[in-house]
């Protein structure tokens, strides 16, 4: 195994003796008391169509570590009630980007180490992933990365500030390929306009997606959208940035003959129209 910081936890890999019993949760107790909660926001918000649906797996001995020890330091949950302080939160005035979906972390915690000075604001709802991204962040001595928990609708509506987001990036999000289920994809005309709104001008929205009906579509949907632009002259899918890492399920649908596409649109600044003068 490689001694990277970096190297993501092998699956069932435990920090304790093995056949070590694990003690059993009296029933009603939380299943991390001092982590990630079930339901952050409960029912202070509507219920909507989610873009998104909790991924049921099992939690290793380290994940489970990880989420009792540095939760309460760099976890987050989205529970809709205050307006964020980013510089409050990351500790340092730097620019701050959020990341939807990051499934088990290993590309988040690669960029976060190879560009310290931006912080990233991950957020999932598999907690896994949740653990195992900690548990990166930790062996690697990142101090620019924090991990959210819950929607991130309620989260860009009710809990970030307009014009405080250096960044958006949306990898691989789940493409709900049945006809019947489209209306659940995150990228719609109405999400952008969240985004946009709590997107600094010239920040960049970056989408990746193996799913090449999904990325048609996307493609489509931005560059429809008044509030972006894209940044390529010729208006079509990016190459891959340096900066977004080859990760392991891309590699995968890469040596299965699947297309992978990256869209990279920037926030157009605002106009005296847009702003009501």
């Amino acid at each position: 195994m490689s001694d990277s910081p970096l190297t993501p936890e092998p699956p069932g890999h435990p920090d304790a003796p093995a056949g070590t019993p694990r003690s059993p949760r009296p029933k009603g107790e939380p299943r991390f008391p001092d982590g990630p909660r079930a339901d952050p926001a409960g029912s202070h918000f509507e219920r909507r169509i989610r873009s998104f649906q909790p991924r049921r797996s099992r939690v290793t001995q380290g994940q489970e570590d990880a989420l009792q020890r540095l939760w309460p330091k760099w976890g987050l949950d989205i529970d809709g009630q205050r307006t964020l302080d980013l510089a409050e939160l990351f500790g340092a005035d730097i620019p701050v980007v959020l990341e939807i979906g990051f499934g088990m972390g290993e590309a988040t915690a690669v960029m976060a180490s190879e560009d310290p000075g931006t912080g990233i604001l991950a957020v999932d709802v598999h907690t896994p992933g949740q653990g195992n991204l900690l548990n990166l962040a930790d062996r690697a001595g990142l101090s620019n990365l924090r991990v959210g928990n819950g929607d991130a609708i309620i989260l860009l509506r009710e809990m970030l500030a307009p014009d405080s987001l250096a960044g958006l990036r949306v990898y691989f999000p789940d493409p709900w390929p049945k006809k019947r289920h489209h209306k659940r994809r995150l990228i719609q005309p109405e999400f952008l306009t969240l985004a946009a709104s709590r997107l600094r001008p010239g920040a960049l929205l970056h989408c990746a997606t193996d799913w090449e009906p999904y990325a048609e579509v996307m493609l489509e949907v931005l560059t429809a959208h008044p509030d972006f632009e894209n940044t390529r002259p010729d208006g079509g899918f990016a190459p891959r940035p340096a900066f977004r890492p080859l990760t392991r399920f891309e590699g995968q649908g890469l040596d299965k003959g699947h297309a992978v596409n990256d869209l990279l649109f920037r926030r157009v600044p605002l106009t005296e129209d847009s702003t009501g003068d």
